[in-house]
């Protein structure tokens, strides 16, 4: 082969680089999220955070001297009662046992005064942590949600908090812990017996961690697979409940059973997977905790024969040894488990850093709403950079004003409704409300002053009251009342064995289309918004109950700035001003009569529906 030609790397290399790449990167990732949780355990402004930390290093620093010290009084014990020597502590058989046993009790004692101590900041951070993952998650864009499954991100946020406890408690106290045990284990050998003995165990120690960390990591990767059958299985399982009924109309019981049988087979596959490696790996670390167990009482054995030790010693060196393997045998599935919990807490992080696509400007002030004017400018938007869906749109609607906008189906109608709402920012030209740009205005007085009955009203697993008490934090009964009035649904309710607190099941399945839409509209007057926007609010409706749904909501829009997107036509007729969209631009605008005699498009949708309805 030529030298200046480059041989094409093996698969199997590609495999290996591609799987190293993503180790170094999860290894940054660790570290990030280490960083990322420290200030949870010393936090600058909370100065009984530190202060309990503190205290509880200072038990733990108690509860492992004592415990490295207990071996001794042991020896003297064994000493005494073989008249082979005198006890450091100059007592006799029967103090040297109650000495020990004190010992003992106090060793766990400072261990569970250091958890008491302790559970208080790690309680703090979990719930200040899934705080703030929560407010973040309501915080990212619309364009993120309708990505993401629900069902795997509960998943992900779950996993994550946990690990977060975890790691704060076994951070702090199990890795820096069993180092200090280890060294003064290691300098007492050195001490009392022959360098050689700490040769052996730090010879055992380090083939110990070099193997437990080798299949450990090995088995991260086993790991992270289940968890992704796990989260698949999950969605899955989510999904097909929260579409119940889709499910029974089409007798897919057995498919989705399938689906989810299908998962759950390979979610079996890598469980089976993880329990055959960690068998692999508690074997292979009792054979060399074992190897080096028994090297060492070898050597004390032949001590003991030659003279040079006590049968105390004997003991004392066995209790090491025990003492120890236990910590050892802890650092195999603590290393696993931190090592999880990083990989789930990523997960966590890069959720929690994952950018909101709109955000308030850094001088974004709260909206003055003084009479409710609507005015698109010019504006131009699109989903996708490559697919713009409104070619620059420009409609005004005027204080108190009803304005309807109508066209087919993918003409940017709802578009113009989630810009207003501000789930996404224009890609060109301006909206404005009263004047002031949206994107100048803070969100919370934007959404504060915009009410919103959608096409489908979805509800809370609660009660009717909640439900419509949602509308605005703190509302009076006599107001829910007068909001569930003017949306002429009181009286239904009342008719309801459970009045109010008649629960309305997951997303409001227990009620009709129409009722659940009556409790939209009083959740939103309830809001008593000065701007309303109906999103195709009963184009899922029967013409019956339309009509009486169209009569709440013209109760509803009076004295306000209406904006309504509408599928049906013959709901809107009555509207100041109807605007035509198509393919992203205004056609036409007019009243209903005006444009019924242009002869135009409107026209042409309105004679269709006529004919459809007739």
């Amino acid at each position: 082969m030529p030298a200046d030609t480059a041989s094409p790397a093996e698969p199997n290399d590609a495999a290996d680089q591609i799987e190293h790449d993503r180790s170094d990167a999860e290894r940054r990732s660790g570290w990030r999220t280490i960083r990322k949780v420290i200030p949870y355990l010393w936090p600058e402004n909370l100065p009984w955070v530190k202060h309990r930390v503190i205290w509880a290093l200072v038990a733990l620093l108690a509860s492992k001297l004592i415990s490295v010290y207990i071996p001794v009084i042991f020896r003297d014990a064994v000493n005494v009662l073989s008249d082979e020597g005198v006890s450091v502590l100059a007592l006799g058989a029967v103090g040297l046992t109650i000495a020990y046993g004190v010992a003992r009790l106090m060793n766990v004692g400072f261990q569970q005064l250091r958890d008491a101590i302790f559970a208080r900041v790690g309680q703090r951070a979990l719930r200040m942590l899934a705080l703030e993952t929560f407010e973040h998650i309501h915080r990212l864009s619309m364009r993120y949600h309708l990505t993401r499954k629900t069902g795997g991100l509960s998943r992900i946020i779950e996993r994550g908090v946990k690990g977060v406890d975890f790691l704060l408690r076994f951070l702090l106290f199990s890795i820096g812990p069993l180092v200090l045990e280890l060294l003064l284990i290691g300098i007492i050998l050195t001490v009392l017996f022959d360098w050689t003995y700490l040769a052996i165990v730090a010879f055992t120690i380090a083939l110990y961690v070099w193997f437990t960390f080798k299949v450990t990591e090995w088995r991260v990767k086993l790991r992270r697979e289940m968890n992704d059958q796990d989260t698949d299985a999950n969605q899955k399982a989510i999904d097909s409940l929260l579409n119940y009924e889709t499910v029974k109309y089409f007798g897919a019981e057995a498919r989705e059973a399938g689906r989810y049988d299908s998962a759950m087979a390979g979610y079996e596959s890598a469980a089976l997977k993880t329990s055959y490696s960690l068998a692999f790996l508690n074997f292979g670390q009792s054979f060399l905790i074992t190897c080096g167990l028994v090297g060492v009482m070898v050597m004390a054995a032949i001590g003991v024969q030659n003279g040079d030790l006590t049968v105390g010693d004997f003991v004392m060196v066995n209790a090491y040894m025990i003492q120890i393997t236990m910590p050892l045998n802890f650092l195999g599935s603590v290393y696993r488990e931190i090592r999880q919990a990083l990989v789930d807490m990523g997960e966590m992080f890069d959720l929690l850093e994952q950018p909101a696509e709109v955000e308030d400007k850094p001088d974004a002030k709260p909206l003055k709403v003084t009479g409710g004017r609507i005015e698109l400018d010019n504006v131009r938007f699109g989903y996708d950079p490559e697919r713009t869906i409104l070619k620059g749109v420009s409609l005004t609607a005027e204080p108190g004003q009803m304005v309807a906008i109508v066209g087919s189906t993918g003409s940017g109608k709802s578009t113009i409704g989630r810009l207003l709402f501000r789930f996404y920012d224009v890609g060109g030209g301006a909206l404005r409300i009263d004047g002031q740009d949206v994107r100048d205005v803070t969100q919370t007085s934007l959404h504060d002053a915009i009410g919103v009955v959608p096409q489908d009203t979805v509800l809370f697993n609660d009660s009717i009251r909640y439900n419509i008490a949602y509308g605005r934090g703190g509302a009076t009964q006599d107001e829910i009342e007068a909001a569930a009035k003017a949306a002429q649904i009181h009286d239904f309710v009342l008719s309801l064995p459970d009045g109010y607190d008649t629960a309305v099941g997951e997303r409001g399945l227990k009620l009709s289309g129409g009722e659940k839409q009556r409790v939209g509209i009083a959740r939103t007057l309830l809001k008593d918004p000065p701007i309303l926007l109906l999103d195709e609010a009963t184009s899922a409706l029967d013409s019956e109950t339309e009509q009486e749904i169209k009569s709440a909501l013209m109760m509803a829009g009076r004295g306000r700035t209406v904006l309504t997107i509408a599928h049906r036509l013959s709901t809107i007729s009555e509207a100041d001003r109807i605007i035509v969209l198509e393919k992203g631009k205004v056609v036409e605008q007019g009243t209903h009569e005006a444009l019924l005699a242009q002869s135009g498009r409107y026209a042409q949708l309105w004679n269709r529906q006529q004919v459809e309805e007739a």
